[in-house]
């Protein structure tokens, strides 16, 4: 596999339109602080990470409304790609959907949101777009 965060993405997307309550990933340290990152900003119900003695496996609880229809994910978009990455700085970071949305960016002080990165002044690798 040469996009694992892609490949993370597209099972949560799948899952999102197949109206699953649950969808498993396997893990990886970058999977984990950015499942931990959608479940901080409300877009996902819940997590666990399963540990099988090989990868690991995380489990997320997808959140939709009550009526179970409407997911609160409306879109994952990758934006950096191993063949194309997209790099920048805390002046120009992105704005999704006018700051309703968040970008994931992947910095030195780890992975974390357009805005907290802002605040800090560091900037990183754009990862994804989640509203």
């Amino acid at each position: 596999m040469t996009d694992p965060i892609a490949d993370y993405l597209t099972r949560v997307r799948n899952a999102i339109h197949a109206k699953h309550r649950v969808v498993e990933v396997p893990a990886s340290n970058l999977k984990k602080d950015i499942t931990k990152i959608l479940f901080d900003k409300g877009y996902i119900l819940n997590f666990k990470f399963i540990e099988d003695g090989k990868q690991g496996i995380i489990k997320i609880a997808l959140k939709y409304d009550a009526t179970g229809k409407t997911n609160a994910i409306k879109s994952l978009q990758r934006v950096s790609t191993p063949g194309l990455r997209q790099y920048t700085g805390y002046k120009d970071m992105p704005r999704v959907i006018n700051g309703l949305g968040i970008a994931i960016i992947s910095t030195s002080k780890g992975v974390m949101t357009d805005k907290e990165a802002s605040q800090l002044k560091i900037g990183g690798e754009v990862l994804c777009y989640v509203y």
